[in-house]
């Protein structure tokens, strides 16, 4: 009786678990489903956008200017400071004068015997006229001293353009600043032989670059060309005075002025692109030559565009897509054609209506197919919170 009683129990066990295991497991359908997510949509922003244009290039000085001497002779001075702003006419180099004041005395003073023989020659021909032709002197002897004050003439000629050429050279020595600017360094220093600019082995003292305005080329390819020639204004070149904005590299928002200036005259058959210019103020010296940096061109008239935030923008390989819910709350994506970003937003060109509610966060919760629980939100909301991990 004893036995019986202990075995009871496991008996009891056994039978349970033959129980459990007859049981058939839920079916799908059975089994509770996780509710639908929840993700916030909004209809696209709807406002007034500029079609602007935006190109890299770099900035290009108005003048640049190697500095020569137009004499040869030896450096005796430098009047200026390597890097420092010059002025227009400022003095910047100076070539030993002597050689040259000397030259300007030889001229003078064979400038002064060629009008002496001036002089002379016209005393002989107005004694000449004074004799009786044919009794006291012949015609030959007449045509020798008209011919001889003609002579004298073009001697004094000749000798007063030696000296305005000596008068040249002696002004040479100081070479002075064609255009106001950036000077680079010296190149020579002074004690050092330099050659005249007319020599195949003349000698480059310094370079100029002209710093206000300074000007920004850039290059467009052929669609925004045309666009841009469609938009003369009246102008009688594509461009001409259009004002455009411009950032450099490490700005982030396109804070300089300017405006075009000049859209050259042909397409380049390699690149097929043509090149512009744009003209900008530098009172501050900001801009330097060769800078490069990032401008905005007004290419077409402002027009109403959509914008949605970017994180609302998804990618399928090479497209690029959004998902929109449709009235069943089932998201459905619409592949769409990207524009330029403004503020945090994306310009949507192509493939979205005002109507459609896209979702503006939580992207990363939704697949084609699958329905949510939409929640009501504003585009400018998204676009002014920080970036979050959906």
């Amino acid at each position: 009786m004893l036995v019986s009683l202990v075995r009871a129990p496991s008996l009891l066990a056994v039978a349970g678990l033959l129980l459990a295991g007859c049981e058939r497991p839920r079916s799908d359908a059975q089994r509770p489903q996780p509710p639908p997510p929840i993700v916030t949509v909004a209809q696209p922003l709807k406002q007034m956008v500029a079609n602007e244009d935006e190109q890299v290039g770099r900035f290009v000085a108005v003048d640049a200017v190697e500095v020569k001497a137009r004499v040869s002779g030896y450096l005796e001075t430098v009047h200026f400071r390597d890097g420092q702003l010059v002025e227009k006419g400022a003095l910047l180099f100076g070539i030993d004068r002597r050689p040259f004041e000397i030259a300007l005395d030889i001229a003078r003073a064979t400038l002064q015997q060629a009008e002496s023989n001036l002089v002379l020659a016209n005393s002989d021909l107005t004694r000449a006229k004074e004799l009786v032709m044919g009794a006291s002197i012949t015609q030959q002897v007449m045509d020798q001293r008209s011919a001889a004050k003609r002579t004298a003439e073009a001697a004094v000629l000749a000798q007063k353009a030696a000296v305005r050429q000596a008068m040249l050279d002696l002004e040479f020595t100081q070479l002075k600043a064609p255009v106001s600017g950036r000077i680079g360094d010296s190149r020579v220093s002074a004690g050092n032989l330099v050659t005249a600019a007319t020599s195949p082995n003349s000698s480059v003292l310094a370079t100029i670059q002209s710093i206000d305005p300074i000007r920004f080329e850039f290059t467009l390819d052929e669609s925004a060309y045309l666009r841009l020639q469609r938009r003369k204004d009246g102008a009688k070149t594509p461009g001409e005075g259009l004002p455009v904005k411009l950032k450099l590299i490490d700005e982030n928002d396109f804070v300089h002025r300017g405006s075009i200036d000049f859209v050259d005259n042909a397409i380049s058959r390699t690149s097929g692109t043509i090149r512009g210019r744009a003209a900008f103020a530098n009172p501050q010296s900001l801009f330097t030559p060769g800078l490069f940096g990032r401008i905005r061109i007004e290419i077409a008239e402002p027009a109403e565009a959509l914008l949605v935030p970017d994180a609302a923008i998804g990618s399928e390989q090479v497209r690029k897509l959004v998902m929109v819910i449709g009235d069943d709350d089932v998201a459905k994506p619409r592949y769409v054609k990207l524009g330029r970003a403004i503020d945090g937003l994306r310009v949507i060109e192509d493939g979205l209506a005002a109507s459609d509610r896209v979702v503006i966060d939580g992207l990363m919760r939704v697949r084609p197919g699958l329905k949510v629980t939409p929640k009501a939100g504003t585009i400018a909301s998204v676009a002014s919170a920080p970036a979050q991990a959906n």
